[in-house]
């Protein structure tokens, strides 16, 4: 049986999110107060390039990087509208065109006009935002297309009726020219829930399209829940043991959002008050600091070696330590349908996306390679809500695949380039060495509550960013545990190091 939790660290700098299946590290979020996230919000964008040789479209979105928006994102009712008002005579009859070939971007849009944009990914590397106008909003049961007529049903829907009832209920729902994904978590929901989730999307639409039109340029309309409704929305399920947060204000407005949403799973909402800390408590905070490691070790005794390149991800497969108990081929069989599922798990805990080879130990059975295949195809389906394409197992015994983009990779969250090892190696961000020396601070005046005065000796540049960027959070923090925080620069330590001591 599974038995998942999701556990909310909040923080006055910084929140953080874990999903655990029986206790292992499934997926992690992070939100900063300094960082705004962008996926799925709208602006209304202006033209300022067009590409037809790339078909891309730069667009302005108010950031440091212009987004762009590909021919492919393109909305396919807005490219025939736009084509034949620019193909059509003024005395031809209004009928829309059958388009054949691929249309050009140059004869859809205009430099210098707005458009409605969202985003469809995070900025990453040197590349701004990438956009669309293929609209979707998330409800908890579907998710809206407004401008694509069409209905999908997850694939975790099994039952035909089910799937029937389902499509038939939302198509009634829907106004003409819109469509929807109807998610996993429908399956069984009542007419009533799903009619009122497609209400509140349908009423979210409107809002967009009506602050379009007063909108500025670059303006932002609409931008999704913030980070542990989101999650919340998206991952709970009957599956669900306990939502568990160690802020009492997140607890509450968790609270009254599924008691307005899911009211049944209400009393699932639990606050942590505990020491240590509740990553500490539930163990998440060493699975998030393996994750960060080129080595995964299996239970059997083999193990992963997963590296990142900005073109690839490559996953070799080694038995290491597992000899097994039967012949070499049903070893190395059982070894690699271990590393299979840690694979599946490894792209989502890590977030990698694009293009993964996967070097599986090689095998001579073709059976064993077809069972290989079919179990990781399955494992991705049912456990990865991103999409992928597997390609079969060669004679070498290798995988390629691709994987949606979303963002950044964990290790691109939580590390940077290392001035003195030039990239071949990381260290954790400035940022995230400052958050774990705030988090410390907090666990100490917890577990003391006659601590009055705390003293924090850390690295110039350490010192630097929380005195300019975590300001409120010492206040906060002081505040709370009514003790006086000072903070001295010292040359001599690394970013890494830092010492407190308290009275």
């Amino acid at each position: 049986m599974t038995v998942k939790k999701i556990i909310i660290n909040k923080n006055s700098w910084q929140t953080r999110i874990a999903i655990t299946s029986n206790d292992v590290l499934q997926n992690v979020y992070f939100s900063d107060h300094a960082t705004t996230s962008l996926e799925r919000s709208f602006f209304k964008g202006k033209i300022t390039k067009l590409l037809p040789g790339i078909q891309t479209a730069f667009v302005d979105i108010g950031q440091e990087k212009s987004g762009f928006l590909h021919i492919s994102e393109v909305d396919r009712e807005l490219a025939i509208e736009r084509i034949s008002k620019t193909t059509q005579l003024d005395d031809e009859p209004r009928k829309k065109p059958r388009v054949r070939v691929a249309p050009d971007i140059s004869k859809i849009f205009k430099e210098g006009e707005n458009v409605l944009v969202q985003v469809n990914k995070e900025p990453i590397y040197e590349k701004g935002a990438k956009l669309t106008t293929c609209f979707t909003l998330p409800g908890r049961f579907i998710v809206l297309m407004p401008n694509i007529p069409r209905i999908g049903i997850s694939k975790k829907i099994e039952d035909r009726d089910e799937r029937t009832r389902l499509r038939d209920l939302v198509k009634a729902a829907l106004p003409e020219g819109m469509g929807a994904i109807i998610r996993t978590t429908s399956d069984g929901a009542d007419a009533q829930q799903i009619t009122k989730d497609i209400k509140y999307l349908l009423n979210t639409w409107d809002t967009i399209q009506s602050r379009y039109e007063k909108a500025s340029t670059a303006e932002l309309l609409h931008e999704d829940l913030e980070l542990s409704l989101q999650i919340v929305r998206d991952h709970l399920d009957d599956d669900v043991e306990a939502i568990i947060t160690d802020d009492k204000d997140n607890q509450n407005k968790i609270y009254k959002f599924i008691k307005t949403t899911a009211p049944e799973y209400a009393n699932k909402v639990v606050i942590y008050d505990g020491v240590p800390g509740i990553f500490e408590h539930f163990s998440v905070e060493k699975q998030i600091e393996d994750a960060l490691h080129k080595r995964v070790e299996l239970k059997s005794g083999g193990s992963l070696i997963i590296e990142t390149t900005e073109a690839m991800t490559v996953i070799d497969v080694n038995t290491g330590k597992f000899i097994g108990k039967a012949n070499m081929e049903e070893t190395i069989f059982k070894n690699n349908h271990e590393a299979a599922e840690e694979v599946v798990r490894q792209l989502r805990l890590r977030n990698i996306g694009g293009l993964i080879v996967i070097d599986f130990v090689d095998m001579t059975s073709s059976v064993n390679k077809q069972k290989l295949f079919k179990f990781f195809e399955k494992t991705l389906r049912e456990q990865d809500k991103f999409q992928s394409v597997v390609l079969k197992i060669s004679e070498f015994g290798i995988v390629q695949m691709t994987r949606k983009r979303s963002g950044k990779t964990l290790v691109q969250q939580l590390t940077e380039t290392c001035c003195a090892c030039k990239g071949y190696g990381f260290i954790k961000s400035l940022q995230i060495e400052s958050y774990e020396m705030l988090r410390q601070i907090k666990k100490d005046l917890k577990a003391n509550a006659k601590i009055k005065m705390l003293t924090l000796h850390v690295n110039p540049k350490v010192f630097e960013y929380i005195t300019s960027s975590e300001y409120n959070a010492i206040l906060d923090l002081e505040k709370t545990h009514n003790a006086k925080i000072t903070i001295f620069s010292q040359d001599s330590y690394a970013t890494t190091q830092y010492k407190i001591e308290k009275k």
